[in-house]
């Protein structure tokens, strides 16, 4: 029942996110902006619904039930899933699923982005690893996290290339580094 309950909580707040998304795009775009690495999203989004079958088959087929650790490691996931939201509000229309790239923008250096590059693909990571081992779903957990890795090594190169040719995206990786 708590699978469920979780399941359905996440798989809503994904499906506004992809409204929000969408809305941010036609804003993005109506301003000029373009999208960089169009070639490999729909891997991603392959990737995103295959980890989330994948975790309904595994639960399912093998009635797993939640961990004994389960409680923790729902603390750690509401933390992330604040850090999700504070990443979303940080980049405020900027923020979508697609790398959508508004050439002469400043990149924005707050919020979580103060402290690191990519808050937001750590939250996914650790989303796409907290989820499954909430309930025992180790398969899914361990493929997934493999999968996403090998996304993200693609992704954000990808990204970072077009951030440095259209935005000031240099000037902040130089902010970053004289920081640490």
């Amino acid at each position: 029942m708590i699978f469920f309950v979780l399941f359905s909580i996440v798989i809503i707040q994904r499906l506004l996110e992809l409204v929000i998304a969408k809305r941010n795009e036609k804003r993005m775009l109506a301003k000029g902006a373009y999208e960089a690495g169009a070639s490999h999203y729909p891997f991603m989004i392959l990737l995103h619904v295959s980890f989330f079958v994948s975790l309904l088959v595994e639960v399912l087929y093998f009635n797993l039930t939640p961990s004994p650790m389960f409680w923790w490691l729902l603390v750690l996931f509401l933390c992330t899933q604040a850090l999700r939201i504070w990443c979303l509000t940080s980049l405020g229309e900027f923020w979508n699923t697609r790398i959508m790239i508004l050439p002469g923008a400043n990149v924005v250096a707050k919020g979580p982005y103060v402290y690191m590059r990519h808050p937001n693909y750590l939250v996914v990571s650790l989303e796409i690893a907290l989820l499954p081992f909430m309930f025992e779903a180790y398969v899914t957990a361990i493929c997934f996290t493999i999968l996403n890795g090998i996304m993200l090594s693609v992704r954000i190169p990808t990204e970072e290339k077009a951030l440095k040719a259209a935005t000031n995206y240099e000037q902040y990786v130089h902010r970053k580094q004289s920081n640490i």
